[in-house]
């Protein structure tokens, strides 16, 4: 099941791409005036042969244009009145250019045209680059904010020396801004390399090994990160203390409601 989900996800991300895709081309060829036969999602033929299992899912004539969605689930695409596609074959140039179609236009015409596509999909990843930013910011942990608690030293932190609790103070003799930069390319594939450190108040030097780089690549190779504090917001009582302190709850309640029976018994005796 996990496995329909991801394939659906892929062709429902294709076919957004290829729709703003062949969008680009049929915007440009309309700009120009040129006449633009079909725009399809997915091909209504068996690619790439344009005259095998002539069929569409769902078509609509709207002006010149017929829209539709094909049933071979593989890009789709624009035909545009004289260009030479998947659709059509060089037979259709054996007569004279028609003013609205493709061939007739201008050479910086048909340039656009043909760049229409591409220049659609890096405005739609400029976009999508905007407002990822725009949502999440420009994040990124501080030297400052590393230092507060220090490091988590893993396998690969203890191998050139570095330990829980250090404080990274330089990187290579030089103030550092993000913590990602401690794993900087300068400081991973340099010669001479080392961390300047605070450990326990005593300012130290760490060397970075040749083979250091080897190391890192290793996909299960762990290094550093910072520690990060927690607080505790509430400890949950184990069962058994639960049940015991429902039992006492009970008999408080019991208590103070039958002890004003047991008064007047007293009092009245």
């Amino acid at each position: 099941m996990e496995g329909l989900v991801m394939a659906g996800q892929l062709i429902l991300g294709l076919s957004i791409l290829v729709t703003l895709h062949e969008f680009g081309h049929y915007i440009t060829a309309k700009w120009f005036k040129m006449r633009v036969d079909k725009f399809y999602l997915f091909f209504d033929f068996l690619f790439p042969v344009p005259t095998l299992l002539n069929f569409s899912l769902f078509k609509k004539k709207i002006g010149e244009t017929e829209y539709g969605v094909g049933w071979f689930p593989l890009g789709g695409y624009v035909s545009i009145a004289g260009m030479i596609d998947e659709t059509q074959d060089s037979s259709t140039l054996a007569k004279e250019p028609e003013p609205w179609e493709f061939r007739a236009k201008p050479a910086w015409q048909r340039l656009i045209v043909m760049l229409g596509g591409v220049i659609i999909n890096v405005i739609t990843g400029i976009i999508i680059f905007v407002a990822i930013t725009y949502n999440n910011g420009n994040n990124y942990i501080s030297r400052e904010e590393v230092n507060k608690n220090g490091i988590v030293s893993y396998k690969l932190g203890q191998y050139i020396g570095l330990k829980t609790g250090d404080k990274i103070l330089k990187i290579n003799g030089k103030d550092f801004k993000k913590f990602s930069d401690v794993g900087s390319s300068d400081i991973i594939l340099g010669e001479n390399s080392y961390y300047t450190i605070d450990r326990n108040g005593q300012i130290l030097n760490i060397k970075v090994p040749t083979d250091f780089f080897e190391k890192l690549s290793d996909k299960n190779a762990e290094f550093i990160e910072p520690i990060r504090p927690f607080k505790v917001r509430e400890v949950a009582a184990p069962k058994r203390l639960r049940c015991l302190i429902n039992f006492s709850e009970r008999r408080k309640k019991n208590y103070f409601r039958l002890w004003p029976q047991v008064y007047r018994l007293m009092t009245k005796s």
